[in-house]
């Protein structure tokens, strides 16, 4: 639709999918393109998992298999756990009411992932962990550091509902545990990149990224203002258009002024 070839294809993936139902981690690893976008959820077997339980070492399992399967496909990998944590839709929003998954142990969680996924010895992560207050890992995990694997924080810019305790700053991990953060961009007939300001100036050294970006209706003013907002916005490293499903409300295919603004500003990078 657009003549290009995208570098990076997503898949959400549930819980323990890959290790213990589903398709294994090796098929959207070889599937996904050259850089595999690998987004984990919650959900798993009819049920969820707690950013508690995962604090706490109880999704380890999951976290170092799919280490495990990264370090195997030899590929660099776009890894984004817990995506929009505070967006009420999410089964880990703290504005949700869980105590399990409030933003303290969504904070946890986020840190285990992050140290587990990019892998070391059953002793330095075991130290690591211990030292934020959570339980050791069992053993060694395949090292997989950036930027060969960079895990994203990718929280919204403004919280949905937008009520105190909901903002990014709330489930902010600390700056030593995510590789680059970012937020995602939809438009439903109204949007703004000013809202975004906040986030994007909130922590300069680190790399910005848009996970997904897309449109329900046929704006071509949205795409080329998202172009805009990319080429002034100088650490903007990926951007990951969610084309949604075949003849869905986002599918590109149905928005011929979208899809021609799309091919005008929306350019491939020199390398």
């Amino acid at each position: 639709m657009t003549g290009q070839r995208t570098d990076s294809g997503l898949a959400f993936i549930g819980w323990d999918q890959g290790r213990t139902w589903g398709k294994p981690y090796s098929y959207f690893l070889e599937t996904l393109g050259d850089r595999p976008h690998i987004a984990l959820k919650t959900e798993r077997g009819g049920g969820v998992i707690s950013t508690k339980a995962i604090a706490l070492g109880q999704g380890d399992a999951h976290i170092t298999g799919l280490a495990q399967a990264m370090s195997d496909s030899g590929k660099p990998v776009f890894l984004r756990p817990l995506g929009e944590m505070n967006n009420t839709l999410a089964p880990y929003c703290g504005c949700r009411g869980s105590s399990a998954n409030s933003p303290k142990w969504f904070r946890k969680a986020f840190q285990r992932i992050y140290l587990i996924s990019h892998g070391g010895t059953a002793e330095d992560l075991s130290a690591k962990l211990r030292a934020l207050g959570m339980p050791g890992v069992s053993g060694d995990v395949p090292e997989n550091p950036y930027p060969q694997l960079m895990v994203v924080w990718n929280p919204l810019a403004v919280g949905e509902p937008p009520v105190a305790g909901n903002s990014f700053r709330d489930y902010f991990p600390g700056l030593r545990f995510f590789d680059a953060y970012g937020n995602d961009y939809y438009n439903f007939g109204t949007y703004s990149f000013v809202r975004t300001t906040d986030l994007y100036k909130a922590y300069p050294s680190k790399p910005f990224v848009i996970p997904e970006w897309g449109t329900a209706v046929d704006d071509p003013a949205y795409v080329q203002a998202f172009a805009g907002f990319v080429k002034s916005h100088r650490r903007v490293k990926f951007i990951g258009f969610y084309n949604g499903r075949n003849g869905g409300r986002l599918d590109l295919a149905g928005k011929p002024r979208a899809r021609a603004a799309y091919r005008r500003h929306v350019v491939p990078l020199t390398r």
